[in-house]
């Protein structure tokens, strides 16, 4: 059955397990906030989706959002003397788009079916521990090249769903690359795409010799609403 969550669209991709900041200020994501502090919305819990590039957000172009987001749960709030908001949200559960109600509330609020991940068995099984040392390998190797030094170690045998999300997290990757690593719900094949995206990065940042910036650099940008 499907269930009901009021949805943020953005141009960026939350992912599950990761800590987004976010600057609200368009009048009826303020009344979302105000709707989750004060309970009206039960669990302090929403959807986000991201926008397919290139498009604007509004009432009559939901088809710009992606299918496949995230549930994010509210940690912080700061309310600012405006009326707006500097949140703090985490990301947990992905969910397929069924559906989108326009005037059910102030904000979007969708229709949605949890998307689990499957369970890797047989040989991806015996694999995960070998993908997730590599995955970290070429996460590392990205660092480096970048000159940062965010989640750089080693892997626990005992492998995560979520680690490619930890990993991805620190790097400054393409809303599309974020969007693939969203809708695998393989934790050994998002391990595997990972890994490939990170050698892609790693050899560009290599021939062009930049260095991108920290991403609480864009964080302004890339998180209004």
């Amino acid at each position: 059955m499907a269930d009901s969550l009021p949805l943020f669209p953005l141009g960026t991709v939350l992912l599950p397990g990761v800590s987004l900041p976010l600057h609200v200020f368009e009048p009826r994501y303020r009344q979302l906030i105000t709707d989750l502090v004060t309970g009206t919305v039960p669990e302090k819990r929403f959807g986000m989706v991201a926008i397919r590039q290139g498009w604007q957000m509004g009432e009559d172009n939901i088809e710009g959002m992606e299918l496949i987001g995230c549930s994010a749960l509210l940690r912080k709030v700061r309310t600012l003397p405006d009326g707006r908001f500097d949140i703090t949200v985490c990301g947990e559960r992905r969910f397929k788009l069924l559906d989108v109600d326009c005037t059910a509330a102030p904000y979007l609020v969708a229709s949605v079916d949890w998307e689990p991940d499957s369970t890797p068995t047989g040989v991806l099984a015996d694999l995960l521990p070998a993908l997730a040392r590599s995955a970290q390998h070429a996460h590392d190797r990205y660092q480096e090249q970048a000159h940062t030094d965010r989640l750089r170690g080693t892997v626990d045998e005992e492998v995560d769903g979520g680690l490619a999300y930890t990993l991805a997290a620190g790097c400054l990757l393409s809303l599309e690359d974020r969007q693939r690593l969203l809708e695998c719900n393989c934790p050994a094949s998002r391990l595997r795409l990972l890994r490939r995206i990170l050698a892609l990065e790693t050899e560009l940042l290599r021939e062009l010799r930049a260095v991108p910036l920290p991403l609480a650099e864009f964080a302004e940008d890339f998180t209004r609403n």
